[in-house]
């Protein structure tokens, strides 16, 4: 089994093009068995660095980070909202400004220490990645019953439609590796109080934003699809292009991959990135009977009721091999998971 780590993202401000290959080598170099880290757009970032040069102290407190690149714009924000950590390169010009995280962009070992810093402070995020990978390649019945996932005698995860997925802070993708999944009866777990919650849907969500993973079926690249519902997520974790993609299957039913390319304009792989996230969380579907259609399920038609209605996770992976355990009942269902149900 190929144990995946996840790749955090770093969003940069107020960097001439030289500083951001300077971060971009500090990134590369941050790398560990346990996640990586890579540039990425400001806004989609985990976490961030800031240029203290170039950063100015409001009159209402907000910092604004004046850009380095003419083509860029200048980043505005109020610390007490921000959400990831935030680490400011030195010198600092803002009078009175004392950030809690600062570091010297050329010292390339300081500059690694503040993202492996990040990391630890992420461990939330990182064992949310490894649970959504196991789940990924075990493809666990989920309306079946609650999951508990154990290495040995230790609890590392516990996966409920009712209750959502709660992981272990701390939790490893080599944990998983060597842990093994148990069916329990409804009602029959408890997510402990150090555990990090997420609903199923959010879970499976980032993993498809983050994983390497092909995680669209191959029949969806062939076959026409549709819509099925909104993902059940804050609308801050849908970016526009899983909007547009499903703006046009709304718009046009049974468009299919190369139909979708055409219409968006996004490249093969952008698009097969944003229609697995679509996938995982049951929005989209190569089955007519179970699309948001008004003429799509015939009298009499099992439809989203049938017997895969309360399967939130079933096949991820299609076109993998799936373990005896799960395989019952789901042999020749070509379609997106049912919905998640409650998150």
């Amino acid at each position: 089994m190929t144990i995946e780590v996840p790749v955090l993202r770093l969003g940069l401000a107020g960097y001439s093009e030289a500083q951001q290959k300077t971060a971009a080598e500090a990134a590369r170099g941050a790398a560990s068995a346990r996640c990586a880290w890579e540039l990425s757009p400001f806004p989609e970032a985990d976490a961030w660095w800031l240029e203290g040069s170039r950063t100015m102290l409001m009159p209402n407190q907000h910092l604004r980070v004046q850009p380095a690149v003419p083509s860029n714009r200048s980043v505005q924000l109020a610390l007490a909202d921000v959400d990831r950590p935030v680490a400011f390169s030195l010198p600092l010009t803002a009078p009175g400004f004392k950030p809690a995280v600062t570091f010297q962009l050329n010292e390339r070992a300081e500059a690694t220490r503040v993202l492996q810093q990040f990391a630890g402070w992420m461990k939330p995020t990182v064992a949310q990645f490894a649970l959504a990978a196991s789940v990924a390649d075990h493809q666990p019945t989920l309306s079946a019953g609650s999951w508990e996932v154990l290495r040995g005698g230790d609890l590392l995860a516990v996966v409920d439609l009712k209750l959502g997925a709660g992981v272990l802070p701390g939790a490893t993708s080599e944990d998983f590796a060597a842990a093994s999944w148990c069916i329990r009866n409804h009602g029959d777990v408890v997510i402990p109080t150090e555990f990090s919650r997420v609903s199923v849907s959010q879970l499976m969500w980032q993993y498809a934003q983050r994983s390497e993973r092909d995680l669209l079926p191959p029949h969806y690249r062939a076959q026409p699809l549709y819509f099925r519902r909104p993902p059940r997520l804050a609308q801050r974790f849908q970016r526009d292009a899983h909007l547009l993609v499903m703006r046009e299957l709304v718009a046009q039913p049974g468009l299919t991959f190369g139909d979708l390319q055409q219409s968006t304009g996004m490249n093969e792989a952008a698009l097969a990135k944003c229609l697995s996230a679509l996938y995982v969380v049951g929005s989209i579907t190569s089955n007519p009977r179970r699309a948001n259609l008004p003429t799509s399920r015939p009298p009499g038609s099992a439809g989203d009721s049938g017997q895969h209605s309360q399967n939130a996770f079933h096949s991820v992976l299609d076109s993998s091999p799936r373990p005896p355990p799960f395989l019952k009942g789901f042999a020749s269902d070509k379609t997106a998971p049912a919905p998640l149900k409650p998150d």
